[in-house]
């Protein structure tokens, strides 16, 4: 007599999502298939319908959780109180740094993938925009504007994107050294020995 095939209990959606991201990436959004999913969970297709009508609102539910843990964070990190221009950037360097804060290999996912959809492409370009203008409004809330403000903003964007595309691995100790340097450059004066000893208190 066979053995009976193990119980298949139905999986939250939060489990199909969480599949979903593993595979997003780490493979990209060819490999986000609902039969992929379903073999990697040892669940049975049709579990999926439970939670999404069809592959494309799963497709959906991941740009959410780029939206919120990414440019959502940013902008939350860009508003936060500050006592200087230097402690502001701090706060957006975190970022680079905290897992937590921001998820690079989501970002540079969803960027591969929007090379072959214009409609996320669309959401991207709008996406930057917006995390641009927040940086931005960083250093006009301490004296610099216009052009300043701009192409200062642009650099710090520009560094943090330049780190995950070339996918730079760095403990968190000496990522934070480094921030305290790109702090200086990016303000144009350097920040408080308290300033930067708070910080790298966060990553001793």
């Amino acid at each position: 007599m066979k053995d009976a095939p193990p119980n298949r209990t139905r999986a939250t959606r939060q489990v199909w999502l969480g599949a979903a991201y593993d595979l997003f990436v780490t493979e990209g959004i060819e490999a986000v298939k609902i039969m992929t999913l379903a073999k990697k969970l040892n669940l049975t297709r049709t579990g999926f319908y439970w939670h999404f009508k069809e592959l494309s609102e799963l497709h959906d539910a991941i740009i959410d959780i780029w939206q919120t843990r990414n440019t959502g964070i940013m902008l939350e990190r860009c508003a936060a109180p500050a006592q200087s221009l230097c402690a502001a950037l701090f706060n957006l360097i975190d970022c680079w740094i905290d897992h937590d804060l921001f998820d690079a290999p989501l970002d540079l996912a969803i960027r591969n993938w929007a090379r072959s959809d214009p409609k996320l492409q669309a959401l991207v370009d709008l996406s930057d925009r917006t995390r641009l203008v927040a940086v931005e409004k960083i250093f006009e809330r301490y004296g610099k504007t216009g052009d300043a403000a701009h192409y200062r903003a642009l650099i710090v964007i520009l560094t943090q994107t330049g780190y995950y595309s070339m996918h730079v691995s760095e403990p968190c100790l000496q990522r934070a050294i480094a921030g305290c340097q790109y702090v200086e450059i990016f303000a144009g004066e350097a920040p408080s020995q308290l300033e930067v000893d708070a910080f790298l208190d966060r990553y001793s």
